[in-house]
């Protein structure tokens, strides 16, 4: 490392997604994948040869009497700093000097062993970008523009392997959990025998902060395989005394494994109130619609002031969710809630004028001109760039950007809503029952749960769900709902007063007992409900942390 401190910063490796990697790490990798003297490994990000140094220690063990080891290296400085450290470890290093997606893979390796480059989509672009595709490309993987580099990097990297060859990578977790990774996923299952994935209860990257799995998949060319064996470490100091693991079936390997993730104790209380019919998913209830798309927020929504101060007519304006979705939180929205927003400065109105506008209105659309509204993209290609295409009001109104769990809000005061968060229709046979009670409902753990399974977590932990997601959202079923709906209604008072507080957990306490630990969903023990509690707890914890994470590879 002193040799790389005059030509590098943790600036320059953070930019490059180079984190390096703890020994104990290292050495467990490298004894997992390299198992006789004579087998030929390969680091395709070595950064400063950690694993290099870890696979020469390995085949000295084994009996090799110079090991002889290769890399791959984008940043130079470390190239040399590579080389050094494997000389002075006993070993005889071929480190090349180059991106390693334009490295021609040849299946010569017994064993490819790292920790790829972590560079999120925002700052891996332009020719580096599309060298990573490409090479995805050639074993038949399509990586969407969303990728992150480690995607392809796990693609291109087992392509080196010979038949029967071992790749043991280490890994950002949303390898389980993001859409993007579902190509990878896929691979993995088709092309390797065996397939294992190491958890940590604790962070392994000091620096970095990042939450990862090391992936160990075994037999390259003699997949497909249907299941993978998850194991759990403590941290990196208690992988030698890790538990064996258990096996998990995904019902398509492509789809997310965040199930995975999940105590089998509380899978089982999940699928045991799905298959009784007490649980659904929210498309039974409705169906879940993008909102409106302005073009322009600040020009085509307006606060009551504004409105007052152009001398619009209320008949040119449609009533409006403001912005955002901070006043969603609580079960209802109404005409006063509105009115309050109004009072506070929010833009509660739309700009919606018919084909004849006022006096006033005609001025403000001249505004727009003049600002250039009428040029930003989903304006000018519209007919009419005033005339905003509108959206229905919604029964209920779905935030899809949370810090905590997604809501569901009553839409009483029949207002209309911008894309920044969700519309759900509900079904004519449930829509009274749904706008009055399904609000609450949602509010309970399984729920919670299974928004973390289906929802996708972004930066600072936030965690979005789209409306293709939101169709396979858990929900308490109609006749749940139905059954309960005297006693829901008796708490529904404390609830809005608990969550006007910001008390969400006192709230889901509240529901959980009508809901499910009373007799309308079959009476769940208080023991089973908290294995559903502890699962989403940490599954929510695990993405609160990952959002938390910078930039982690290379080593």
């Amino acid at each position: 490392m002193d040799a790389l401190s005059t030509t590098d910063t943790p600036h320059l490796r953070k930019a490059r997604g180079a984190y390096f990697t703890p020994d104990l790490i290292t050495r467990f990798v490298a004894r997992w994948a390299l198992r006789s003297m004579g087998d030929r490994v390969l680091e395709p990000s070595a950064g400063d040869a950690a694993f290099m140094v870890a696979a020469v220690e390995r085949l000295a063990e084994l009996g090799a009497a110079e090991p002889v080891v290769d890399g791959v290296e984008l940043h130079e400085a470390s190239t040399k700093v590579a080389r050094a450290r494997v000389m002075e470890a006993g070993g005889r290093p071929r480190v090349r000097h180059s991106d390693f997606f334009l490295v021609n893979p040849e299946p010569t390796f017994d064993a490819v062993i790292g920790n790829p480059p972590y560079i999120r989509y925002q700052g891996f672009s332009g020719e580096a970008r599309a060298r990573s595709r490409e090479a995805a490309l050639r074993a038949g993987v399509a990586l969407t523009g969303l990728a992150s580099s480690w995607a392809a990097f796990t693609i291109h990297s087992a392509l080196f392997l010979k038949e029967g060859g071992r790749l043991g990578l280490v890994l950002p977790a949303e390898l389980l959990t993001v859409n993007y990774a579902a190509p990878v996923r896929r691979f993995l299952f088709d092309h390797f025998r065996d397939v294992q994935l190491v958890r940590f209860d604790e962070q392994v990257f000091p620096e970095a902060e990042a939450d990862v799995v090391l992936l160990l998949a075994d037999g390259y060319g003699q997949g497909p395989t249907d299941h993978a064996i998850f194991r759990q470490a403590r941290n990196a100091e208690q992988l030698g005394v890790m538990t064996t693991g258990q096996p998990w079936k995904p019902a398509d390997p492509s789809g997310k494994w965040t199930a995975s993730l999940v105590d089998a104790g509380a899978m089982d209380v999940f699928r045991e109130l799905a298959n009784c019919g007490k649980f659904t998913t929210l498309s039974a209830w409705g169906e879940t619609k993008l909102g409106i798309v302005t073009g322009s927020n600040n020009y085509f929504t307006l606060s009551p002031a504004r409105v007052e101060e152009l001398g619009l007519n209320r008949k040119e304006l449609l009533r409006l969710s403001p912005p955002g979705s901070s006043h969603l939180r609580g079960l209802t929205l109404t005409t006063a809630d509105l009115k309050r927003l109004g009072g506070d400065g929010k833009p509660i109105y739309l700009f919606h004028p018919g084909d004849r506008p006022s006096e006033a209105a005609a001025a403000y659309i001249e505004d727009g001109y003049r600002a250039g509204v009428a040029n930003a993209y989903k304006c000018r290609v519209r007919k009419v760039w005033f005339r905003v295409p509108i959206v229905a009001p919604a029964d209920l109104m779905l935030t899809y950007m949370n810090a905590d769990t997604p809501r569901l809000t009553t839409n009483e005061a029949g207002a209309h809503h911008l894309n920044s968060v969700h519309g759900v229709y509900l079904h004519d046979a449930v829509r009274r029952l749904g706008r009055d009670l399904l609000p609450i409902a949602s509010l309970n753990s399984v729920t919670l749960l299974s928004a973390e399974m289906v929802g996708r977590a972004y930066g600072g932990g936030i965690l979005k769900v789209e409306p293709r997601e939101a169709d396979v959202w858990a929900m308490p079923s109609p006749e749940l709902v139905s059954a309960a709906a005297e006693a829901l209604r008796g708490i529904r008072r404390t609830v809005a007063r608990h969550l006007a507080t910001g008390q969400l957990t006192r709230a889901v306490e509240l529901v959980d007992q009508v809901l499910l630990c009373d007799s309308y969903a079959g009476g769940i023990t208080p023991r089973r409900l908290d294995l559903v509690r502890e699962a989403h707890r940490a599954l929510s914890d695990r993405r609160t942390l990952r959002g938390a994470s910078g930039r982690q590879g290379n080593g």
